[in-house]
């Protein structure tokens, strides 16, 4: 009897289980693999962590007015081996994660229309705002790292200069929210995405629980960066020169004693 022709073979169990467009982080691929793995980790430590910091803290400070933030960049700035610090812990990495992501992407085929879960919705939009905080970054760090007066030397000038950055254009503005948000919710979702895949995360109902917790993380790190920004557009416009430097050293007006004004 003639021999029956084969059969495609069926789904592996690993990639039935993950119906939402997230594959696991297999052993056995070679470079792939351990490429994926570091890209993965990049993306929480430093690159995460740079821009929690950034969000959070460095950029929330501007709440506080021009002072606040020239301190802030001052600090920042005087940092022992602060190039190598940038180098290594911020450019370099976020150059691999954002070069590696795009490579990831254009070797991917998105299936959405195919099967809309939310999953596989959510997976794809973490990669194109990945593209998008990857633009952003890159402009934003050119324009206020390079181009123009140094912040290291004169960090007074920061406040005005984020301001050129978005009142000087019309696209500056928007392009700014555009990037936070995008950057926020790429932050957000990588790490429900590298809890899940490291093995931190076990079983749907934890994923479901963390999954909140990541959306809500990204909704404060959206809120606190807008108010940032809000900050920039309704205080009076700043000089970006070498005029702003007594930022730095202008003493915080006295308190006057209770009872008296």
């Amino acid at each position: 009897m003639a021999p029956t022709p084969a059969t495609a073979a069926p789904a592996s169990p690993a990639q039935a289980a993950i119906p939402g467009g997230v594959p696991p982080l297999k052993a056995g691929q070679g470079h792939s693999f351990l490429l994926r793995r570091l890209h993965s980790l990049t993306g929480i430590v430093p690159v995460g962590a740079f821009l929690i910091e950034h969000i959070l803290v460095s950029n929330a400070t501007a709440i506080n007015g021009p002072e606040a933030y020239a301190n802030q960049v001052k600090f920042l700035g005087s940092l022992p081996m602060v190039l190598f610090l940038e180098a290594f812990g911020i450019w370099l990495p976020i150059l691999f994660h954002g070069g590696y992501g795009l490579v990831i992407w254009w070797r991917g085929e998105s299936n959405v229309r195919d099967y809309p879960w939310t999953g596989n919705w959510m997976y794809t939009l973490q990669r194109w705002t990945g593209i998008i905080a990857f633009a952003y970054i890159a402009w934003h760090t050119w324009h206020l790292r390079f181009a123009g007066i140094d912040l290291h030397a004169h960090p007074g000038a920061s406040f005005g200069k984020v301001q050129s950055e978005l009142l000087d254009t019309w696209w500056g503005g928007p392009a700014y929210m555009v990037g936070l948000i995008a950057a926020s919710w790429h932050l957000a979702y990588g790490i429900w995405l590298f809890c899940a895949k490291w093995g931190i995360t076990v079983g749907e109902k934890a994923r479901k629980k963390f999954l909140v917790v990541c959306v809500l993380f990204f909704f404060v790190m959206t809120g606190v960066g807008w108010m940032s920004l809000r900050s920039f557009f309704m205080h009076p416009r700043m000089p970006a020169d070498e005029s702003a430097d007594q930022l730095r050293t202008k003493p915080a007006p006295p308190t006057p004693p209770i009872g008296k004004k």
